[in-house]
């Protein structure tokens, strides 16, 4: 089943999604800051479909065809200050859109596998409906915690760059930043880079979205003493060459998770580069099977 949908998840908030295979078991993608549904390539989806399960993958609020907020997105200033207007939300409601959209296709539970920012609302949604997840992946994430996980100084001086204005500044906008951040342990392919940069322009021109999501990052703070509650079996999947989210990200969650298993992939950065899709795959799958054949 492919061909996007939407879903109304409660509190005013229209998703966009899209289901890839017909297996019973369903695994829920997470996409990351900014990102839209197909940053999850649909190459990678139909592998992961072919392994039984029954993928989903979505927009979450304020980018791509899910719904936008209307308030006047918070200056870096305020984020950092901690002085978010009243209207910011927080990935805590991340979260609970991730679990009305659960709802909306009769899903009692599911797989759910984040990337980035992803992994923080995967995170957040075991955490909170411990019950709605069989199983928890996050991928080049963290915990918010200050000490570990943060950007590189480069990788800073790149996020401060304004925001581009026409299709083909976002797609060399993309192209440098993740020759920046991407795998260097992998070939780099510039094409499927434009090819993902210009369907979101596509799709969604506007940047004011992602501001918010920025936002609800800071406003959700250190997250570690949640994560000591999560109850669901929980891989940490992070690469050795991210300058995006420090490794050491990786290694705060895994810690604070328990009975978390890390697995770093040599060469990986903050991006899944096509030689690494076996690996991921095997691994998201392997993990679920082993859920599943537990007692």
């Amino acid at each position: 089943m492919t061909g996007e949908r939407f879903a109304d998840v409660g509190r005013g908030i229209t998703l966009c999604y899209e289901e890839i295979g017909d297996g019973g078991r369903p695994l829920l993608l997470v996409a990351g800051l900014g990102q839209q549904l197909h940053s999850w390539p649909i190459d990678f989806s139909r592998s992961l479909a072919e392994r039984g399960f029954r993928v989903v993958r979505f927009d979450n609020r304020d980018v791509g065809r899910s719904t936008h907020l209307d308030h006047r997105p918070p200056s870096l200033v305020a984020m950092l200050t901690g002085r978010m207007p009243a209207r910011q939300y927080h990935l805590g409601d991340l979260a609970r859109d991730a679990a009305g959209l659960l709802d909306a296709l009769e899903f009692p539970a599911a797989h759910v596998v984040g990337a980035s920012m992803g992994g923080m609302i995967a995170q957040t949604l075991a955490a909170h409906y411990p019950e709605r997840v069989l199983t928890l992946t996050s991928l080049l994430s963290n915990t918010g915690a200050r000490g570990s996980g943060r950007p590189a100084v480069s990788t800073w001086r790149r996020l401060l760059d304004p925001p581009p204005t026409t299709r083909q500044a976002a797609t060399d906008a993309a192209v440098r930043m993740f020759r920046h951040i991407g795998s260097h342990g992998f070939p780099f392919d510039e094409e499927a880079v434009r090819a993902v940069a210009g369907e979101a322009w596509d799709r969604d021109p506007t940047t004011e979205g992602t501001t918010r999501q920025l936002a609800a990052i800071f406003a959700s703070g250190d997250r570690t003493a949640e994560l000591r509650t999560i109850t669901a079996p929980t891989l940490v999947i992070h690469g050795d060459r991210d300058r995006m989210v420090h490794p050491s990200g990786a290694t705060a969650t895994a810690r604070a998770i328990p009975g978390s298993r890390l697995v770093t992939i040599p060469g990986m950065g903050h991006d899944l580069p096509a030689g690494a899709w076996p690996r991921l795959v095997a691994l998201i799958a392997a993990h679920a099977e082993r859920e599943a054949a537990a007692p």
